[in-house]
């Protein structure tokens, strides 16, 4: 799964990074938690892309209320074509969730063990990720879920899950709107964990209130 993620680059390098048309206002963050507004990249009608903040937990668009949205901050892969919460969305309303590194905790005997897991290059990525837009009477809602997939070799020994990540040479091709949903399928694989590594970090990220350089430093 994916309930803890980090993001501390620069404006300037998330902008750079995405080919983003305009400036962005951005609070980087050590340790993103399910339930905050997180930032999102979608793409617009002329193809530019656009950077958001949407509600990480996604509502479909025909739930009677929004309280259980923290429910679905994760969709599995597998299921994701099929799912009555999330085939819509998966058809034409992908998005990019910038990240550099994102948590997981192994079981060790008696206690967890956080990891950090990132680029070893230190470098910006991005989830897949879907969107929603929930409205009822006065209230609209934009919210979205990150996908996930069967741990590779380099997670196993964590998690058996792992969110995906999209390549950058594949960016536009996920955000296509116009894209047959299969071409989209296979984009769900996880060749863009050849560049990752797993770091073990202390207790302190454990605590969704502690959001510092900490969070990140190897135990």
């Amino acid at each position: 799964m994916c309930g803890r993620y980090s993001l501390s680059a620069s404006s300037e390098t998330i902008v750079e990074h995405f080919q983003l048309l305009r400036q962005l206002r951005f609070q980087p963050s050590y340790n993103i938690a399910p339930g905050q507004k997180i930032l999102s990249i979608v793409e617009l009608d002329d193809q530019s892309c656009k950077a958001v903040k949407l509600f990480w937990g996604l509502v479909p668009s025909w739930s009677k209320d929004a309280k259980n949205s923290s429910h679905l901050i994760n969709a599995r892969a597998e299921t994701v074509r099929e799912k009555p919460s999330f085939r819509s969305a998966f058809k034409h309303r992908r998005c990019l969730i910038p990240a550099d590194g994102y948590y997981e905790w192994a079981k060790n005997s008696d206690r967890k063990q956080a990891f950090h897991i990132h680029r070893a290059d230190q470098q910006l990525f991005a989830f897949a990720g879907l969107w929603e837009q929930w409205q009822h009477e006065t209230e609209t809602l934009y919210s979205c879920t990150i996908i996930t997939t069967a741990a590779t070799e380099l997670m196993q020994p964590i998690h058996d899950r792992m969110p995906v990540i999209i390549p950058q040479d594949r960016y536009h091709q996920w955000l296509d709107k116009s894209a047959n949903p299969e071409q989209a399928l296979a984009l769900l694989n996880d060749a863009a964990y050849t560049d990752m590594t797993t770091t073990p970090v202390s207790d302190w990220v454990n605590n969704p209130r502690h959001d510092d350089e900490r969070c990140i430093q190897m135990c």
